[in-house]
C-alpha cells in the first residue's frame, strides 16, 4: 500500500492512494492535512473547525459589526468628500486647485501607513491598532467639522487617512481570525459587498446631507457612528503579538517611496520634469528600503510573502484588475457626457449597475470558491471585466445607446466582484496566519497602487490624444489590464500533468 501527497499550487493537498483502505496512522494525520485547505471542514476530537478556528458566533457578530462598520465609516467619508469639494472651496474661499488637497492628503496618508499599520498591528495587536484606527478617525473627522480655514482641515484629512490605513491594513486580517477557515470566503464576499454598496450610496449620501445642512455636517456625522463601531470592537479577536521591534527607518523609507510615487503619478502630465524627479525618488527610496529589509524574516515590505508563488500572482492580478477598473471609472464618464452628450444624473445612473453587480457577484463568487479553485474563478472574473470594457470601448456612439452601455457595465462589475473575492481569500491564506495583518496590507497597496496607476495613464492619455480617441484608448488599455490579471490568475491552477510514456523496448 502506497500514498502520494502534493500539495498544489493553492495550498490544497493531495493524496493519491493504490486501494481504499488507509493505514490507521493518516488518519491521525488528516486533521493536520485538511488543516491547509480551506474547502475542507475537520473534526477532532474537542469539535468542528467552528468551535477551533474563529469566534464563537455571538460575539462573532460583534466581531463583523466592528469590522464592517468601521470599514462603512471610511469608504463613505471618502465618497461624501468628493462631491463636497466645490461647497468646501467656495465656503473656505480656496481655488479649485488647492481644494483638490482636501482628497490628496487623506489619499497619500492611507497610502503611506497602509504597511507600517500592519506591522504596528502584528507589534502590538490588530484589536487595539484597529481601534485605534477608528478613534483617530473619528477624532479627525470633528477636527474637519471645525476647520475654519483650508490648511486646518487638509492637516485634519491627514489624521484621517493614518485611521483609514489602520483600518484598511487589519479589517482583513481580522477577519481571518473572526470566521473559521471554510467560511473566510464568506467573509470577504461580505466585506466587498459592504465596500461597493458602500462607494455605491457615498455621492447620494453626500448630495442628499448637503441639500439640508452645511459640509461640517458631512464631517460631523462620523462622531456618533465612530462611537458606536468602537464600541463593538470589545468583541474583537485579540491574537497573540510578535514582539518585534519597530524600524522607524524602514517606515521613513517607505512613506517616502509611496508619497513621492502618488505626488510624482499626479504632477506628471504637468509637469514632466518635476514627476519624473519624484518619481525617481520613488524608486531610489524602495532600492534602499529593500535591502534594509531583505535579511529580516518578517519585513516591512511583505517580502517573505512575495517569494510564495500563489501570494505573489494574487498581488499582480490585483494590481491589474484595479487598474483596468481605475481606467474604466475615469474614462467613461468623459464618454457618456462628451461623446454621447448625457446629462451628469444619467451619468451617474449608467455607472451604477457596476458597484450593483459587484454586491451581487461576491457571495456568489465565495460559494463557487468552496467547489471551484480560485484560479479559475479570477480567471473568469477579469475576463468578464475585460469584455466589458472593450464593448463599451466598441460599441458606436449612435443612436441609443443607454441599454446596452448599462449592460457592458453591469457586465464589467460582474466580473469584478467574481475575481475580487477569490482573489483576496487566496492572498490571505497564502499567508501564515501570524502575517495576517502584512497580507491585508499588502492586498490594500495593491489596490491602491492599481487605482493610482489606472488614473495616471487615463491621464496621460487625455494629455497627450484628443478626447475621443483618449477615451476609446483608455478602455482599451483597461480591458487588455484586466485580462492580463485574468491571465496572471490561471497560474495558480494546478494542471494535470501527461503521463510518462512507456518505452517500447522490453
Amino acid at each position: 500500500m502506497r500514498a502520494t501527497l502534493c500539495v498544489g499550487r493553492d495550498h490544497r493537498p493531495i493524496l493519491t492512494w493504490r486501494n481504499r483502505a488507509r493505514p490507521p496512522v493518516l488518519h491521525m494525520l488528516s486533521p493536520v492535512l485538511a488543516s491547509n485547505s480551506p474547502t475542507v471542514s475537520r473534526r477532532t476530537g474537542s469539535g468542528t473547525e467552528d468551535e477551533l478556528d474563529g469566534l464563537p458566533l455571538p460575539r462573532r457578530y460583534a466581531a463583523v459589526a466592528a469590522i464592517l462598520g468601521a470599514v462603512v465609516l471610511v469608504v463613505l467619508d471618502g465618497a461624501i468628500a468628493n462631491v463636497a469639494l466645490p461647497s468646501i472651496a467656495q465656503q473656505l474661499h480656496a481655488a479649485p486647485a488647492d481644494a483638490v488637497w482636501i482628497v490628496t492628503a487623506y489619499q497619500l496618508a492611507v497610502v503611506m501607513f497602509l504597511l507600517p499599520a500592519a506591522t504596528v498591528g502584528e507589534r502590538l495587536g490588530y484589536r487595539r491598532v484597529f481601534a485605534a484606527g477608528i478613534a483617530l478617525f473619528t477624532a479627525a473627522s470633528v477636527l474637519c467639522a471645525l476647520a475654519p480655514s483650508l490648511p486646518w482641515l487638509v492637516a485634519a484629512r491627514c489624521l484621517q487617512g493614518l485611521g483609514s490605513a489602520a483600518v484598511m491594513s487589519l479589517g482583513l486580517a481580522l477577519l481571518r481570525f473572526t470566521y473559521p477557515r471554510r467560511l473566510l470566503g464568506q467573509a470577504i464576499a461580505w466585506n466587498a459587498l459592504v465596500i461597493a454598496g458602500a462607494s455605491a450610496a457615498g455621492p447620494a449620501v453626500g448630495a442628499g446631507l448637503l441639500s439640508v445642512a452645511s459640509w461640517p455636517w458631512l464631517f460631523a456625522v462620523n462622531l456618533p457612528l465612530g462611537v458606536l463601531v468602537l464600541a463593538a470592537c470589545a468583541g474583537l479577536p485579540r491574537p497573540q503579538v510578535s514582539g518585534r521591534r519597530l524600524d522607524v527607518v524602514s517606515i521613513a523609507l517607505n512613506a517616502i517611496m509611496f508619497a513621492a510615487f502618488v505626488l510624482g503619478s499626479d504632477r506628471l502630465p504637468s509637469s514632466p520634469w518635476y514627476g519624473a524627479a519624484l518619481l525617481a525618488a520613488s524608486v531610489v527610496s524602495m532600492v534602499l528600503l529593500v535591502r534594509r529589509e531583505m535579511p529580516k524574516s518578517a519585513p516591512l515590505i511583505p517580502l517573505d510573502l512575495l517569494r510564495v508563488p500563489s501570494f505573489r500572482v494574487s498581488i499582480v492580478a490585483s494590481v491589474c484588475c484595479f487598474t483596468g477598473q481605475m481606467m474604466g471609472y475615469v474614462a467613461l464618464p468623459f464618454y457618456f457626457q462628451h461623446e454621447l452628450g448625457l446629462s451628469t444624473m444619467d451619468t451617474g445612473l449608467l455607472m451604477t449597475p457596476w458597484p450593483l453587480a459587484v454586491m451581487v457577484a461576491a457571495p456568489l463568487s465565495a460559494r463557487l470558491a468552496r467547489r471551484v479553485p480560485t484560479g479559475w474563478l479570477c480567471a473568469v472574473g477579469g475576463g468578464c471585466l475585460a469584455l466589458g470594457l472593450a464593448l463599451c470601448a466598441a460599441w458606436p456612439i449612435h443612436g441609443n445607446a443607454w441599454l446596452p452601455m448599462a449592460i457592458f457595465t453591469g457586465l464589467a462589475g460582474l466580473g469584478f466582484g467574481f475575481f475580487q473575492t477569490p482573489n483576496n481569500q487566496n492572498m490571505l491564506l497564502s499567508a501564515p496566519k501570524e502575517r495576517s495583518g502584512a497580507a491585508g496590507g499588502a492586498q490594500g497597496t495593491a489596490r491602491l497602487t492599481g487605482l493610482t496607476l489606472g488614473s495616471l495613464w487615463t491621464g496621460l492619455l487625455f494629455a497627450l490624444l484628443p478626447s475621443l480617441r483618449a477615451v476609446h484608448w483608455g478602455l482599451t488599455f483597461a480591458a487588455l489590464a484586466a485580462l492580463a490579471g485574468g491571465a496572471v490568475s490561471l497560474l495558480r491552477i494546478d494542471w494535470p500533468q501527461p503521463l510518462p510514456r512507456r518505452s517500447s523496448w522490453p
